[in-house]
């Protein structure tokens, strides 16, 4: 039920108003002066406001009500005001409705018009609402795409999709995040897109990948040591911890760490306490930690290899990244990105589409730099990045290698305009298929 607030001195106006809106079906709130009314606005979900100009006894000058209509709009632009007055001014009236005021009614009032112009107005001031949502949506949206794209996250998948999106929400808060995944699928550049849409994002970020590390050191990297801590220590170092303090770490391949440095970093996360290997000297450090492995660390936790205590530390919220085979939409964005102004063979583009990646993006990354070396120019096939061209269920006519302006226009209507079924008879992935359609100019 849409809530009205009325702001009038007179308990007389205030009990005809909310009888007159109560019949109609809106829920009524009154105030009986501007501090009252900002209260309500301010704690309640308001729809519109019916408000008087004056307050005090013997005051017309309409100064108070103009005070409180401004006040209003501060706390909420969107929020449809109607004024109203038995001290009518056209001027300042003018002054008002320019400023937003959505009407401007005289006592007494036509009860009608009133309650025409309450419904029209509340039903106005839900569309500018909902239009002024879409559109910080969109906003959103396009920020996280171009901070995406800045750090070279290519995606065209829903999956993925899904994933930035939540990855971009997730970024606002300070809790944990584990990110999972197979090696290769684009963890680390999770983490940075996080780390760009967060609040520290100007503050150090600091990578430290576990699995590339001899397990004797890792703690000595994390957390620092003083000289002679272990044999080839010859002077203090600070370890990660320390170098991130403020900011945000990026803990990759996490199942690696030893017991007994798992017990060292739940203390971290737990206290913010942490000592360098060969000090008694306790420290301080405020991080925010990002966490990734392409290990199961439920099975880690069942065979007494990691922490549970410490799992549940760092998996405040997982984002799961799916192999490259299960989101096969963002293959020829990826590689377009890597092969700027190179061309495909439709050929090409099933085989690279039908290829199942299990090296992920960084074997498509990979197999692009070969690529670009040994065929830096012209069309490139699927033996050029190692691979056998596969043929679809329904294969393209042997006559043509590339569907026809005249032969993509017959399938769009022999399918009825279903993408998929128009994808699907010319072996094309569904972005393949739509850069065809716009490069035709063929509306879809």
């Amino acid at each position: 039920m849409d809530k009205v607030l009325l702001v009038d001195d007179n308990p007389a106006v205030l009990e005809a108003l909310s009888l007159l809106l109560e019949i109609h079906g809106f829920d009524v709130v009154t105030a009986t002066d501007p501090k009252a009314a900002l209260q309500s606005v301010n704690y309640q979900r308001i729809s519109l406001v019916i408000q008087d100009m004056n307050f005090s006894a013997d005051t017309t000058s309409g100064e108070e009500g103009q005070t409180l209509f401004y006040a209003l709009r501060d706390i909420n632009p969107h929020l449809p005001i109607i004024l109203i007055t038995a001290w009518t001014e056209l001027e300042q009236a003018i002054t008002l409705v320019k400023a937003g005021a959505a009407d401007y009614i005289a006592k007494p009032w036509d009860d009608n018009k009133l309650i025409n112009s309450v419904t029209n107005l509340i039903a106005l001031g839900k569309a500018q609402q909902q239009n002024a949502n879409l559109l910080k949506k969109q906003e959103e949206y396009k920020s996280v795409a171009d901070a995406a794209g800045k750090i070279g996250l290519v995606y065209a998948s829903t999956a993925m999709q899904r994933l930035v999106d939540m990855a971009a929400q997730v970024a606002k808060s300070d809790v944990s995040v584990l990110i999972t995944g197979p090696n290769g699928s684009g963890k680390e550049k999770i983490a940075e897109l996080i780390q760009s849409q967060s609040a520290l994002n100007h503050a150090p970020f600091v990578k430290v990948n576990a699995g590339a590390l001899p397990q004797d050191l890792i703690e000595a990297e994390l957390f620092g040591a003083e000289a002679g801590a272990y044999t080839g220590a010859n002077k203090a170092r600070m370890g990660r911890f320390e170098a991130a303090n403020g900011g945000t770490l990026f803990l990759d391949e996490i199942g690696n760490l030893p017991l007994s440095g798992q017990i060292k970093l739940l203390r971290v996360l737990q206290t913010g306490e942490f000592e360098r290997l060969g000090s008694v000297k306790t420290q301080k450090t405020q991080v925010r930690v990002l966490s990734a492995t392409n290990a199961n660390l439920q099975q880690d936790i069942q065979a007494g290899r990691f922490r549970e205590d410490l799992y549940y530390r760092i998996n405040v919220i997982e984002l799961n990244i799916p192999p490259l085979a299960a989101r096969t939409d963002d293959i020829l964005p990826l590689i377009e990105y890597f092969l700027p102004n190179r061309s495909l063979s439709l050929s090409a583009e099933r085989a690279l589409t039908n290829h199942l990646w299990p090296g992920n993006v960084r074997e498509l990354e990979n197999s692009c730099k070969r690529v670009a070396v040994l065929k830096p120019e012209g069309e490139l096939e699927a033996e050029d990045f190692g691979l056998t061209a596969k043929t679809d269920a329904v294969s393209l006519p042997s006559h043509t290698q590339e569907p026809s302006k005249a032969q993509l226009l017959e399938a769009l209507n022999a399918h009825q305009g279903v993408i998929a079924r128009v994808a699907k008879q010319f072996g094309l992935s569904r972005q393949a298929l739509y850069r065809r359609l716009n490069k035709y100019g063929i509306e879809y």
